[in-house]
């Protein structure tokens, strides 16, 4: 199959891996963060850090959209949903199980009686409540830049439609805030940070933004990127490229993903975006706190179709669970096996933070694909 079996072949996996221990200097070492959670699974999954020379140091990012979600944001359509028996949340797989206060989740609050539905896409949603006017349906939306521009998609028909029973609960973040402040926020520093040579530039994002977004950070901090496909090939030759980059004293953004990101991005998509939303001025991630200009809100002309004005929704900042380390790994600062939860008490079936829920998150893919065998097995189990 054309650009999958391709980017898969063991043989030149193999190669690659030649080539980049070649490439490596054994006097320093590297710290590379991959910033999306795409490519953290397909690190796990393949095992690349296996094939990577000691000295090569890969870090999870908080590139997984679900996990840099804030507690305070999921209690909120747990509310409405509790609070109004003629609301019906619609949302994404993941959203249903990510922990949230008082033991809840999307998930539990359904058996609880709220009406909560997942749905693969914001389309879904808007035909739902089409279908449904005598119910008040809101669109749970999250994720990056590549899953605003169907959102603003389903507003702008809203809109249109005049449809009067639909509305949105906006979680969409963006990425170039988030790697600003892993780079200069001193209260990000405050929690503890890992020094980088460079990024992995996320795939689906960069398809929408383009590559040029990421020069202000290869010129102002002097660390390079390099923008990857999401197979493991794409990531190998990444990290090759990075390795390169960091040799030769260039900070600067190279594009691996050439197939499918330009320089300029989605311009349609981002005209889209624009008419529809407009920024924050700050933002609540996990792991990171306040983010300043990091998160969409819904412009004044589609204020009718924003559910956190319509029901009149507020947020309320709510502490992470002590046990989980959910937040240093999302800054790269520790790994999932660092967690004393991670394996034993936190699973994928029983996740205790939102770093376990999603498959992006660097604690499932560190799970489902065999990179808990380091974790010392509690007594009185079976390894």
């Amino acid at each position: 199959m054309k650009y999958v079996d391709e980017f898969r072949d063991g043989a030149l996996a193999a190669k690659l891996a030649t080539a980049i221990a070649r490439e490596a200097d054994p006097g320093r070492r590297y710290a590379f963060m991959e910033f999306c959670g795409g490519h953290t699974h397909a690190i796990s999954r393949y095992g690349i850090t296996d094939l990577l020379p000691a000295n090569v140091r890969m870090i999870h990012g908080p590139g997984c959209p679900v996990c840099v979600l804030p507690i305070g944001r999921i209690d909120m359509a747990i509310r409405l949903a509790l609070a109004r028996p003629d609301v019906t949340i619609c949302t994404y797989g993941d959203c249903l199980r990510v922990p949230a206060s008082d033991g809840l989740s999307l998930l539990k609050a359904k058996a609880c009686g709220a009406d909560i539905r997942m749905v693969y896409s914001a389309a879904d949603a808007l035909a739902f409540a089409q279908k449904m006017p005598e119910r008040e349906v809101v669109f749970f939306a999250i994720g990056f830049e590549t899953t605003t521009p169907p959102t603003a998609l389903v507003l702008r028909q809203a809109q249109a439609l005049q449809l009067a029973n639909f509305s949105v609960l906006c979680n969409h973040v963006l990425t170039p805030s988030a790697i600003l402040t892993i780079l200069e926020s001193p209260e990000v520093r405050e929690l503890g940070t890992v020094p980088l040579d460079g990024f992995i530039g996320p795939a689906h994002v960069s398809t929408i933004i383009g590559s040029r977004p990421y020069a202000y950070f290869a010129e102002e901090y002097r660390k390079p990127v390099v923008i990857a496909g999401f197979e493991p090939l794409d990531v190998m030759q990444a990290i090759r490229m990075l390795i390169r980059l960091v040799n030769e004293g260039r900070a600067e953004v190279e594009n691996e993903f050439t197939r499918a990101v330009t320089a300029d991005g989605n311009l349609k998509a981002q005209a889209l975006v624009s008419e529809v939303f407009e920024l924050r001025r700050s933002f609540e991630w996990r792991g990171l706190r306040d983010v300043p200009y990091s998160a969409l809100r819904i412009r004044a002309p589609f204020a009718a179709w924003d559910a956190e004005a319509k029901f009149g929704l507020e947020f309320v900042s709510v502490p992470d669970n002590r046990a989980c380390e959910c937040g240093a790994i999302l800054r790269g600062v520790k790994m999932p096996t660092n967690c004393k939860l991670f394996g034993t008490v936190c699973t994928p079936e029983n996740p205790m933070g939102s770093c376990m829920v999603s498959s992006e998150g660097a604690c499932a893919a560190h799970y489902n694909y065999g990179r808990f065998r380091d974790v010392p097995v509690a007594a009185g189990t079976v390894s």
